[in-house]
């Protein structure tokens, strides 16, 4: 098979494939990650590439206009190599500097666990919580051991076992074979003193490793959100609870699709799956070693790994075929998994190092959702509560100490940029926050790291539909009211559509809109989600008003404008107040856990207590989806505050109502 060779520009890398691979293959293999939302099915268009010199053979699409035909524009999936070829990313298609949360932004209170959160980190937050204690899921005991006499001739292994249950009190406590040849000649070289590192397997106590002399002081372990998205690792010291640092990148599986339904479809060959799997311990093996190297921390002493993230991404980390999860009757293969030793899916730590992960709930409530919960606090309080994580897949839970239920909402990726005509991920140039001021005819922005504007983010699509709805520039239905005597409202190819910011403006040279079929998908996503949060509400036979705390965790919802998400009917219409925003509550989750056996343990209970529904198959679902298809709803006596304030601008006489 002939060689051919692609050279990715800006970059400038070059990767070397066989003649007829796609150029989205040649992407993956040369680590340039570019927006695909399908997974290379050619029927989202974000992947368009521009192909400088060479010959290659596209499939035809109308998912490029005339002019990006002219430029030579290709969309990558669908275009197979014929010769060596230099191909441009535009602007638009590049992933690059994403917003990726690590720790929320905003001022925030977590009920039944730790506050102020802001100024107490590890440790600490541990101390000041109702039920956790300090024990970490690994731990270091130095031992001066007597040496054997012919009065005290017990074994070297029986002499350890006695010397460790004088500092902990343990029934179960074993080690392995390769251990135990070592031991005998490891003590005697280390004059009988000795580090052992303890680690805690489903309730069972394992001696890890010995080491010669007192290196109990070096301990520590990686708290991990495995997100469809984005990866985020923590690096904690497991003496002091101490958090070292964290760092975050994008889940390059977004090569072979960015939902999980995608990327469950890419894994049902062996190959797949097997690709799949070392994309991400790739990815956690990179932010491992670049936290260890920038703290001068061995990778040996790296001995726990504690894992959050949803069902189908903790298959694909685990390596297991996750066919099941999107077939009826959608049963994933495990929710609980057991411990193991981190080499087993060849990630670098400590070789005999242990990686736990929190369980999940069903095939579409993950273990991130289970950290959630435990991160919020919610289960230790007798008032109710809601954790709503927003997302292409989102999920919410009901519930207190007492009782627990959730469902998935299938709201769709437009929260997420995704289906929209000019919407992109939080990354650099996402504009993030949004104004509009129809009487001076101009739109403020804020963008991410202040760049010039490549696209729109979900949080800013929220903010755009919020204020078209307080200008009346759209109705209920989102479609725009042409008549308006604004220039920014006009009419194309794909129908009436409104001018977010001018091409002279933006970094891409072309106008970015807001379209009335980005309308219809926001409306849809922001149905799913009201529609579900209302759904386990009726399945108890309670209202919004009895709901104490409204938490949102998750990256999207950090930066999200509560009020405006409350105006389009995304969130309930209740005091501003109780809701509270929980940042990365599936990496906060983890660290508690990875600190905590006693808090491991709680995420047992909660994935456990959890009783999931199937929204899919409840008979009234559709019709109260249906219903919530409106801005902000059918029913405006389900938003009266929304509905006062609409009103407020038509008594304050707009120019425009």
């Amino acid at each position: 098979m002939e060689d051919c060779k692609v050279i990715f520009y800006p970059e400038g890398r070059t990767v070397t494939i066989q003649k007829g691979m796609t150029l989205l293959e040649a992407a993956s293999r040369a680590g340039i990650y570019i927006n695909s939302i399908c997974g290379g099915d050619g029927v989202c268009g974000k992947c368009k590439l521009i192909v400088r010199e060479g010959s290659v053979s596209a499939e035809p699409t109308n998912l490029l206009t005339r002019e990006e035909i002219q430029r030579s524009i290709v969309i990558a999936c669908q275009t197979r190599v014929n010769s060596d070829v230099e191909v441009e990313l535009p602007l638009e298609t590049r992933l690059e500097e994403a917003q990726i949360l690590t720790e929320s932004h905003r001022k925030k209170k977590f009920i039944g666990l730790f506050s102020p959160v802001e100024e107490v980190e590890g440790l600490e937050k541990l101390e000041k919580g109702i039920s956790f204690s300090h024990s970490p899921l690994s731990t270091k005991i130095f031992l001066e051991i007597p040496p054997p006499t012919l009065n005290d001739s017990i074994s070297d292994l029986q002499r350890i076992y006695r010397e460790i249950r004088k500092h902990k009190k343990l029934d179960a406590l074993h080690t392995g074979l390769p251990n135990i040849k070592k031991l005998g000649s490891l003590l005697r070289r280390a004059g009988w003193k000795v580090t052992v590192t303890l680690g805690t397997r489903d309730q069972i106590t394992e001696i890890l490793q010995f080491e010669e002399g007192d290196t109990s002081r070096s301990n520590y372990g990686i708290a991990i959100d495995v997100g469809t998205t984005t990866v985020v690792a923590a690096l904690l010291d497991l003496n002091t609870g101490k958090l070292m640092g964290t760092k975050a990148n994008y889940n390059t599986q977004i090569s072979y699709g960015e939902d999980v339904i995608s990327r469950i479809i890419y894994a049902s060959d062996e190959d797949g799956l097997h690709r799949l799997n070392y994309t991400v311990v790739e990815n956690i093996n990179a932010l491992i070693s670049s936290l260890a190297l920038e703290h001068n921390i061995r990778l040996s002493d790296i001995t726990a790994i504690l894992c959050a993230g949803n069902t189908t991404m903790i298959h694909l980390l685990m390596g297991i075929n996750p066919a099941s999860i999107r077939q009826e009757p959608y049963i994933p293969t495990a929710n609980f998994f057991p411990v193991i030793r981190a080499a087993e899916l060849g990630i670098k730590i400590n070789p005999r190092g242990l990686l736990a992960t929190i369980p999940g709930v069903s095939s579409y409530v993950g273990g991130d959702i289970s950290a959630g919960v435990l991160a919020s606090g919610m289960t230790d309080s007798d008032d109710i509560s809601i954790l709503m994580d927003i997302g292409t897949n989102g999920e919410v839970v009901l519930g207190n100490r007492d009782w627990l239920i959730c469902c998935s909402c299938s709201a769709g990726p437009a929260f997420e940029g995704g289906g929209i005509k000019c919407g992109m991920r939080a990354s650099k140039g996402a504009i993030q926050t949004l104004r509009i001021d129809l009487v001076n005819n101009t739109v403020d922005f804020d963008t991410i790291s202040g760049a010039k504007p490549r696209g729109i983010c979900g949080s800013a699509l929220i903010d755009a539909v919020a204020e078209m709805m307080r200008w009346k520039i759209i109705d209920r239905a989102g479609k725009f009211r042409h008549e308006l005597p604004s220039e920014r409202i006009r009419k194309t190819e794909e129908g009436w559509e409104f001018i977010l910011v001018e091409s002279a403006k933006t970094a891409t040279g072309s106008d970015i809109v807001i379209n009335e079929l980005d309308l219809e998908n926001l409306i849809r996503a922001k149905g799913a989600m009201f529609v579900g949060t209302e759904f386990l509400l009726k399945k108890v036979n309670i209202d919004f008003d009895s709901v104490k705390n409204f938490y949102i965790g998750g990256g999207f919802g950090n930066y999200l404008n509560i009020e405006n998400a409350v105006t389009i009917g995304l969130l309930p219409d209740i005091p501003l107040e109780r809701f509270q925003f929980i940042g990365n509550s599936s990496l906060t989750g983890a660290k508690l856990a990875l600190l905590s056996t006693s808090a491991y343990r709680r995420s047992k209970e909660i994935a456990e207590k959890m009783t999931n529904f199937e929204l899919s198959v409840e008979p009234s679902f559709m019709n109260e989806y249906t219903s919530a298809l409106f801005l902000p709803h059918t029913d405006l006596y389900k938003f009266p505050n929304v509905a006062r304030k609409l009103s407020w601008v038509k008594e304050n006489k707009c120019p425009l109502s």
